[in-house]
């Protein structure tokens, strides 16, 4: 059976507190979800108006239409290199054909000299910073919610779920990118974002505008059982040659694109794995995404799971799960982000 559609989740029975049937089937499509994709839609909408998002990329179209002069004003250099606006990003070793601004949870006693440690540049725009800043107290409250019913669909106890909300989730150091994707010039060899995996939590709650085959996602052949004509690599020469195909995921109204980075792979020993994703936006028009990435605490120690290894010892997964080393999630992102690009940190 091919699968060359990422399913879509409902995640309205998780904000109905007696739908113990509702929770239980949704917790169930994310677990099936992130075993077999490390991609989903999630629908939203009985949760966040649509209007809400629109709101942002308005705005955000706002910023990018103004002069570099004026962006450069809240450019990542005058910060800790991570937070403000960047000129441009590279994966891989090539440069990537988009702009954006990066906001990371704020921190006790700020030092700019410091990795991550600097303060978030606003845009002088009108309305921004309220409304982004109302925009991101909502994903956060939702990465809780995903996170229970993702707890629920590995079968940990309720205990279990305490624990790992108490200690690694509940102080998210979250990260919220704004993206300006001009179209690819028709000489361009490179991506508007290269092939990449995320490397947090859940990375991420993508609201993009309606803009149709740009973002693509790879599905590993032991996936998605493509037929033979339809195999493709593509892939960046680290990944290795793994067979597959690219498929497009392309806006759905009152979804957004929710996918899972490394510490899911490491919390679930490599029964979840992160995927391969990249940007090629080829349209004549100005695309413009806003994701949001729900991370651990700062602070968590990440190691798999008790409720994982009982599902992997019970037989569920391929059998050739990858081990990852257990990681404290603030150092593991700092070696990330501390490879600068363009004078600034990497967070895909």
């Amino acid at each position: 059976m091919t699968m060359s559609k990422l399913p879509i989740i409902d995640i309205a029975p998780f904000f109905e507190p007696h739908n113990v049937e509702g929770r239980r089937a949704v917790a169930d499509a994310l677990h099936l979800a992130c075993v077999q994709y490390g991609f989903f839609y999630l629908d939203i909408s009985a949760y966040a108006d649509p209007a809400e998002p629109e709101e942002l990329t308005e705005l955000a179209r706002q910023f990018f239409a103004l002069s570099q002069e004026e962006k450069d004003k809240i450019s990542l250099k005058n910060e800790d290199h991570a937070r403000g606006a960047l000129k441009e990003n590279v994966t891989n070793g090539k440069a990537d054909n988009h702009e954006g601004i990066d906001f990371y949870r704020p921190v006790e006693n700020p030092d700019k000299s410091k990795p991550l440690w600097g303060e978030n540049q606003w845009p002088a725009i009108p309305g921004f910073r309220e409304k982004y800043e109302a925009w991101i107290e909502k994903m956060k409250k939702l990465g809780l919610v995903v996170m229970e019913a993702m707890a629920l669909g590995l079968g940990m106890s309720t205990q279990e779920w305490q624990e790992l909300l108490r200690g690694q989730v509940d102080d998210s150091f979250w990260v919220m990118r704004i993206i300006g994707y001009p179209p690819l010039p028709t000489d361009h060899d490179g991506f508007s974002c290269g092939a990449h995996k995320d490397y947090g939590c859940l990375t991420r709650f993508l609201y993009a505008d309606p803009t149709p085959n740009a973002l693509q996602v790879f599905l590993p052949r032991r996936n998605n059982g493509a037929a033979k004509e339809s195999i493709t690599s593509g892939l960046p020469a680290e990944e290795g040659q793994e067979e597959g195909t690219w498929i497009t995921a392309d806006p759905i109204p009152g979804c957004v694109v929710c996918n899972i980075g490394e510490m899911w792979e490491i919390w679930t020993s490599g029964l979840y794995r992160s995927t391969l994703h990249r940007v090629i936006h080829r349209s004549s028009n100005y695309r413009v995404s806003i994701p949001f990435f729900f991370e651990p605490n700062f602070d968590a120690e990440i190691k798999p799971l008790p409720a994982a290894l009982r599902l992997l010892a019970n037989g569920e997964g391929t059998g050739k799960e990858i081990k990852h080393k257990e990681v404290v999630y603030g150092q593991f992102l700092l070696s990330k982000v501390t490879n600068n690009f363009a004078g600034g940190s990497k967070y895909d």
